[in-house]
């Protein structure tokens, strides 16, 4: 597995509850998401969840929310 050099180990993570997006995919291709205590919005890779998770204020999460609903990242998957 590659080293992170990002984030915290989702593990150390006590107060976070994770939820997989209910079109996740059967394949395992997956993230969750996570609300932590102080507010912010923790996200990790389903396949690895004592890996790392990234940490953002919810601000950055609802404009990546509204930017991805917008279509704004269409074309990294096309």
């Amino acid at each position: 597995m590659q080293q992170s050099v990002n984030g915290v180990p989702a593990n150390t993570l006590h107060d976070a509850t994770w939820v997989k997006g209910r079109r996740s995919a059967i394949e395992g291709n997956c993230v969750e998401l996570a609300f932590l205590a102080d507010g912010r919005v923790a996200v990790r890779d389903s396949r690895e969840p004592d890996g790392p998770a990234l940490i953002y204020s919810r601000a950055a999460m609802a404009a990546f929310l509204e930017g991805a609903c917008s279509g704004e990242f269409d074309g990294l998957v096309t």
